[in-house]
């Protein structure tokens, strides 16, 4: 007796179930992004309502805990944040997490700005990549960890820094080290850090 053969019948996907699919990703895809960013645009509006006693206040305890695990005095690293970043008002810093004015190389998450330069003795603007935080507090590590580590050309350039006895000789090693071009950045750190008291936290 012949065995009949059944042909396999193709569902087809109704046009209204295929667009609903599509939607659900397309939500999918714009929740994904929107979780992404939430924290640091959350983040971004709480740094614009600071004060200059509560910006200090917000970094201090962390810096606290940078120096008791690098020996970063937590002076320079609150007098550099203050006038790299005006307070956490520049755009850098109020909405890319970034206090110190690093610079970002390779893959690293970047934007580029406008930034002063001290060139030939006069000041020029360029454009630079810089990078991209989640939080001051990531900023605050890996401005420290510059100074641990040092840079890929020298990374013993920042050791003084680290060794330095008191806030001045740390502020004059940052200069020597050419962590800024300015010719005045030690004295202007020194100024913030004695007008703002900020030697009281480098106590160990």
């Amino acid at each position: 007796m012949p065995v009949k053969k059944y042909k396999k019948r193709k569902r087809k996907m109704s046009l209204p179930y295929f667009f609903a699919g599509l939607l659900l990703i397309g939500l999918a895809f714009v929740f994904s992004l929107h979780t992404l960013s939430e924290n640091t645009i959350e983040q971004a509006a709480t740094n614009e309502q600071l004060s200059n006693e509560e910006f200090i206040a917000r970094l201090a305890p962390h810096a606290k805990e940078l120096q008791q695990g690098y020996g970063i005095l937590p002076s320079i690293i609150l007098g550099q944040a203050i006038l790299e970043s005006n307070w956490g008002q520049s755009s850098l810093a109020s909405q890319y997490n970034n206090l110190f004015g690093i610079k970002a190389y390779g893959n690293q998450p970047k934007v580029t700005l406008e930034t002063q330069e001290y060139v030939n003795e006069a000041w020029v603007t360029i454009q630079g990549d810089f990078r991209v935080y989640d939080s001051w507090e990531a900023s605050m590590d890996d401005h420290t960890l510059l100074f641990v580590n040092g840079t890929t050309w020298n990374p013993g350039l920042y050791e003084n820094v680290l060794t330095a006895a008191n806030y001045q000789q740390a502020a004059q090693a940052l200069q020597d080290a050419g962590y800024a071009t300015d010719p005045t950045y030690a004295q202007k750190i020194i100024n913030v850090i004695e007008t703002y008291n900020l030697s009281q936290y480098d106590q160990p």
